[in-house]
């Protein structure tokens, strides 16, 4: 599994991109598109219209770093999310399983401690 500092978070982009962009291309997306600043250190994964093709951008505190992923046969899943919306944020599991090929729908998501959730429940 991935393993990421809670302070990461980790971005989809809706909207496919041509993936013929490098670092300059998709950090323009990022800031313009999408209203994040690339040079944040969080985490913003692209698609191709395809869907078999992927980009993972982040800024490393040197520099911006770009993983890139291409699927013999079948295509990456993203998730459901409101029409219109053009990202949706994502916990390093479910990057995990979209990178692995695992259907986000189907996977079930058993209850788990969450201190936010817990800070609610003693008000």
């Amino acid at each position: 599994m991935l393993m990421f500092p809670p302070s990461v978070r980790i971005f989809v982009a809706l909207d496919p991109v041509d993936m013929r962009k490098s670092h300059h291309g998709l950090a323009a997306i990022v800031s313009d598109q999408l209203g994040l600043d690339p040079l944040s250190g969080h985490l913003v994964f692209f698609v191709n219209k395809r869907r078999n093709l992927a980009k993972v951008l982040f800024f490393d505190r040197s520099g911006l770093a770009l993983l890139y992923k291409r699927l013999e046969k079948g295509t990456f899943q993203l998730p459901e999310v409101q029409e219109g919306a053009s990202r949706a944020e994502i916990d390093p599991a479910s990057l995990a399983m979209i990178l692995e090929g695992i259907d986000l729908r189907s996977a079930v998501r058993r209850k788990r401690y969450s201190r936010a959730a817990d800070r609610l429940g003693d008000s």
